[in-house]
């Protein structure tokens, strides 16, 4: 049997917590980081034009998406305001599995906020819409002690 990895675990942990929504995993090995890419969809019945941040334009579906990195410190360069969120791993060592489980498990609470309140963005007069992500309350998340750790995976 294969070692389990911060990849291998997350894409099970996704599937089994998450399976409602549209979830990828980007592993990006140069950079030495994991992306959790979510989609959100919500069907504009109002046919309302809605242009998103690159400015492209939609009135039937709307598509909203937004990731989470997990990255190495000493190792990866990005820029936070891309993502949701950024956790920081240590390095070969990875991510304490109860730190995965709560990422994993706060995020369903953030993407089923998410979906209400992209309906409700469609009804509103509200100019922009994003997720919100609490890094205290995700801290809430974390339970138990954090002595088993995930590996980062090797390539």
């Amino acid at each position: 049997m294969a070692k389990m990895t911060m990849t291998t675990y997350l894409d099970n942990y996704l599937n089994k917590t998450i399976p409602d929504y549209e979830i990828a995993l980007d592993w990006d090995t140069k950079n030495h980081t994991i992306e959790i890419i979510f989609r959100l969809y919500a069907e504009n019945k109002e046919q309302i034009e809605i242009s998103d941040v690159d400015g492209v334009a939609s009135d039937e579906i709307i598509e909203f998406e937004d990731g989470i990195l997990l990255y190495d410190p000493k190792k990866s360069q990005f820029d936070a305001e891309d993502y949701l969120a950024t956790i920081p791993y240590e390095g070969k060592k990875g991510l304490p599995e109860n730190h995965l489980r709560g990422i994993v498990d706060y995020l369903k609470e953030v993407l089923d906020d998410g979906q209400s309140d992209l309906l409700d963005f469609l009804t509103s007069d509200a100019e922009v819409f994003e997720l919100t992500w609490n890094t205290e309350k995700y801290q809430t998340y974390i339970k138990g002690d954090a002595n088993s750790y995930i590996p980062y995976p090797s390539y």
